[in-house]
């Protein structure tokens, strides 16, 4: 069972006020709070280890070596990849998503096929724009129904064997759908396309059991999971990274330069060019046993309450229209208020200590399926009480009031 007002206290930040209110922190999707622990961590290695790693025989060097290797460890047995080899640490989702289709832009031919989904964040759409414009390859895009799921038989319809790479996210930011990814992963494997999911609104929540899956690739950012900005991690099957070229040249991820020729250093080293964010990488490893030590189906358990309760609240709201209403869905809750514009509503719940998120949320096609310009959205964490959710509903009434 998870104990939220003992959690609640792990977290500086919720106890302060803001224009003068409670904080009352519900832009979860956007970033997570950081708990003391990871905040420790980052203190800790500035001020006892500071050294660059892999490149020293001295004391300081062969920690900060030691604890960066570790966190990468841990991230390896908490995704249950193969291989720690198989782990890349990244700035983040987005970077992750842009190292494999910088490579795959090198390895697609013209007549080739990308297929991405009408759900994805602009971070899974325009890399593989890019790398079909450098490539002369093709992007097809899967389409979504009203409740904001994908939908299967056309995902079948568009695979064939042109189709190389399907990238998905598994859950979404703006409407909170949890994509059947596993299904998507056994189809498109049948047609020989590797696949890469964005993991981004997933780790957060759910377990990510990566070899259970066979996903290709998968991708995170630990400011999503209660670790600091900056830092995230890619996911690769070893044959896949060994496929895709270098994504920078550099330091680290060199075996021998001449000016004749250069060759790579072995995984995971060949895609991590220069000195890496070492004090990130140890504080994600920090997060990650924080968030085992709750346990994610806990986690899971209590975020679902948070939603189920919030969901029936707003729908009461006569001048409320929920956007998004997968059967399957995380802690996030997408509406609209009438012809009231989004930002004038988190303007005024925010004068009341109400952080919410505003706008396209990074994903302009989904908007323009819906007809809409943007929608508020909410999205919870297991830090988060049923008590904050009645001040939001308070709030938003309130808004709705004044602006009607």
């Amino acid at each position: 069972m998870l104990n939220n007002s003992k959690i609640r206290k792990d977290f500086p930040i919720l106890n302060r006020q803001v224009n003068g209110k409670p904080l009352v922190y519900l832009d979860n999707a956007a970033t997570s709070q950081k708990p003391q622990v990871v905040i420790a961590a980052l203190s800790k290695f500035y001020q006892k280890i500071n050294a660059n790693v892999h490149r020293g025989v001295h004391s300081l060097s062969q920690e900060a070596t030691k604890e960066f290797e570790e966190a990468r460890l841990k991230l390896q047995k908490h995704f249950n990849a193969k291989h720690t080899h198989e782990i890349i640490f990244t700035r983040g989702t987005t970077e992750s998503i842009n190292l494999v289709a910088n490579g795959f832009s090198q390895l697609l031919q013209k007549g080739d096929e990308v297929l991405i989904s009408q759900l994805e964040h602009h971070s899974n759409i325009v890399p593989w724009q890019l790398a079909c414009e450098k490539s002369g390859a093709s992007l097809k895009v899967i389409p979504i129904n009203s409740k904001g799921e994908i939908l299967l038989k056309e995902f079948e319809q568009l695979l064939s064997n042109k189709t190389k790479i399907v990238a998905v996210n598994h859950i979404s930011n703006t409407l909170g759908t949890i994509n059947p990814i596993k299904e998507i992963i056994t189809k498109a494997h049948k047609h020989n396309a590797a696949v890469l999911i964005d993991g981004a609104q997933a780790t957060a929540h759910i377990a990510i059991d990566v070899q259970e899956l066979d996903c290709d690739f998968y991708c995170t950012s630990a400011h999503k999971m209660c670790g600091p900005t900056g830092i995230g991690m890619l996911y690769g099957k070893e044959e896949w990274l060994q496929k895709i070229p270098p994504y920078q040249g550099g330091g680290e991820m060199i075996k021998e330069v001449t000016f004749e020729k250069t060759t790579y250093a072995d995984l995971p080293y060949k895609f991590e060019a220069g000195t890496p964010n070492i004090a990130d990488a140890i504080a994600f490893g920090a997060a990650i046993d924080y968030l085992n030590n709750i346990g994610l189906d806990s986690i899971a358990k209590y975020e679902n309450e948070l939603l189920a309760y919030a969901t029936q609240l707003i729908s009461e709201i006569p001048e409320v229209k929920i956007i998004g209403t997968a059967q399957e869905k995380a802690a996030v809750l997408s509406f609209i208020v009438k012809d009231i514009h989004p930002f004038d509503i988190g303007s005024i719940i925010d004068k009341l200590g109400i952080a919410v998120r505003t706008g396209h949320h990074c994903t302009q096609p989904i908007m323009q399926f819906f007809d809409i310009s943007g929608t508020i959205r909410a999205s919870f964490s297991f830090y988060n009480t049923k008590e904050e959710i009645i001040v939001f509903i308070n709030a938003l009434k309130k808004a709705i009031t004044m602006l009607c």
